[in-house]
């Protein structure tokens, strides 16, 4: 299995799906900011408050370059952000954009001190926050998928497109 990237909006699921994912697929699991935390020896706020956000989406960049193939990346809701960080993930695995509503995402992240952008903003900055990243999301993906519906059918349309990209490479040898 090629590497698969999980994208969207803070507090879309992508930690939470990434992991029941990880398990469907028998693939390793990355939270991509909970990894950054471990690797730089520093909460997310303190790397913020330290040396910025440009600083934090380039160690974001470094690390969505490190990870192989059978794993399962949930990446920062700014990591696909970047073209070129989009494009990597795209030629080298296959990005899965979590589409779920602003309300839902805000009510689960809403009171998440860990998150310098939610602490930082107002429910409307969040609110204007996501509407000018949703294209972006859109356009750096391999496949939308809809996260406004069951955990399990959300696991199991990103499965579908998993297999069909596995007997497409497999037609391929």
């Amino acid at each position: 299995m090629r590497t698969v990237y999980l994208c969207g909006f803070m507090g879309c699921g992508k930690s939470h799906i990434g992991r029941m994912l990880s398990k469907a697929c028998g693939a390793q699991f990355v939270d991509l900011d909970r990894h950054i935390v471990t690797c730089e020896g520093m909460t997310i706020p303190e790397i913020f408050d330290k040396y910025g956000e440009p600083y934090f989406r380039e160690l974001e960049v470094k690390y969505i370059r490190s990870f192989g193939g059978n794993t399962v990346v949930a990446t920062g809701g700014g990591a696909m952000l970047r073209d070129e960080t989009a494009a990597f993930a795209r030629e080298n695995g296959t990005v899965f954009f979590l589409n779920a509503a602003f309300d839902t995402c805000y009510t689960r992240i809403k009171d998440d001190t860990n998150r310098p952008l939610v602490q930082q903003n107002s429910k409307e900055q969040l609110k204007e926050l996501y509407l000018k990243r949703f294209p972006i999301y859109r356009k750096n993906c391999t496949y939308e998928i809809n996260s406004n519906t069951e955990d399990k059918n959300i696991v199991e349309e990103i499965m579908k497109f998993i297999r069909m990209e596995s007997k497409q490479t497999e037609n391929l040898c």
